[in-house]
């Protein structure tokens, strides 16, 4: 788990030094913070290296309408909704993307079959790219998140059917 304290005077000590980036490893986990543009800005810049995360799995009633273009998810059918699908689930405010670069492919679509540990996602927060992973294999039902749009904690991203 990563202080936040110490991720906040990371960032400060940045922001008022001379460095452009920092990167710090501990354990498992990378850190980067860069006053370069992220690779999501208009302006292009460096790659940051994503910090994986674990989602939130849930059955919460909450639904948000898919509005992904040109794609259009299918409604799910009622018994699926209910019962079967599991719902990926936001792990912190941040902003969603579906693919690593605007001008890349989306991670996943709907319709994909997925395995435990496949990239689904991309959330920013604080100029951090973290991948969301899946944490049960299936098949994606549901995207419930337009690119580029902000989200929540524990807001449903994807809705999957397991095997």
């Amino acid at each position: 788990m990563i202080d936040l304290k110490f991720l906040k005077q990371l960032i400060e000590t940045v922001e008022s030094s001379g460095i452009d980036t920092i990167e710090i490893s501990r354990w498992a986990t990378k850190i980067r913070i860069s006053k370069s543009p992220t690779l999501f800005s208009s302006g292009g810049g460096a790659n940051p290296t994503p910090v994986h995360i674990a989602p939130q799995l849930g059955n919460s009633g909450a639904t948000n309408v898919p509005a992904q273009a040109p794609e259009k998810t299918e409604p799910v059918a009622p018994a699926e909704k209910a019962a079967d699908l599991t719902e990926v689930t936001s792990p912190m405010v941040g902003t969603f993307y579906r693919a690593p670069a605007p001008d890349a492919d989306p991670y996943v679509q709907v319709g994909d079959r997925v395995s435990v540990g496949q990239t689904l996602c991309i959330l920013e927060a604080m100029k951090l790219m973290n991948e969301l992973e899946a944490e049960v294999a299936g098949t994606i039902k549901e995207i419930c998140v337009d690119n580029a749009e902000p989200v929540e904690y524990g807001q449903a991203l994807f809705r999957i059917l397991p095997d």
